[in-house]
């Protein structure tokens, strides 16, 4: 596992986000300046209708991030499955032909399940540039979770780097913002004595995770 301080990763984690907010929040901002020059009703109405598209979306994102990457304060060490579908499903709307399908039955799961969850399926989406399906699962058993998502698509892209960062095994020079997200759940993992994996073919990618129990919490 690549020797990353916190504050370098914290940084690249930051660099993150603020790459995946700027795209709405400059709409937002685009959409301010038109609506302040524009006379026609019509056309108000339209720039309107985007402004509330585009503040929809950076909310999504932003409680995406909260729960993914933030120490999402509120929930105790558990969170609520149904907050990590709302979140998942709002990404994926905002998104071209992705249909989500769910598959876990417990009601709440440990803040770290919710963290690897997460930033699965955000790999995963990112990999279905032509849309597909999206199919969570998770389990817990035994204190220990067990994660799978699967995307299957025409098309998947796949940028193995990020699969080497999910294994612990990036380079010297390969952490950067578009790993440190896959780099920080690897860590996640490692930390309790868990581990990540990946399999990809032509038209799927699957990402698996068993995350045990902290020590503390065994027997």
């Amino acid at each position: 596992m690549t020797q990353t301080s916190a504050l370098e990763l914290s940084s690249l984690l930051c660099s993150r986000l603020c790459h995946d907010m700027l795209s709405p929040v400059g709409a937002l901002s685009n959409g301010l300046e038109l609506l302040a020059d524009e006379q026609d009703p019509g056309m108000r109405a339209r720039c309107v209708e985007l402004l509330e598209q585009s503040a929809r979306i950076s909310a999504d994102k932003l409680k995406f991030f909260r729960l993914a990457f933030g120490a999402a304060g509120g929930f105790g060490e558990a969170v609520p499955v149904e907050e990590s579908r709302g979140v998942v499903n709002a990404l994926a709307a905002n998104s071209r032909n992705v249909e989500v399908h769910w598959a876990i039955e417990d009601e709440t799961l440990p803040k770290p399940a919710v963290k690897v969850m997460l930033n699965f399926a955000a790999i995963a989406l990112d990999a279905l540039i032509r849309g597909g399906t999206l199919d969570i699962g998770a389990e817990m058993r035994d204190g220990s979770a067990e994660i799978v998502v699967r995307a299957t698509g025409d098309r998947i892209v796949f940028d193995e780097v990020i699969g080497r960062a999910l294994q612990g095994e990036l380079a010297s020079g390969e952490l950067s913002s578009r790993t440190a997200a896959a780099h920080m759940i690897a860590l996640l993992a490692e930390k309790d004595g868990g581990g990540l994996q990946y399999k990809l073919s032509a038209n799927a990618l699957v990402l698996g995770a068993v995350l045990p129990p902290p020590p503390g919490m065994i027997g």
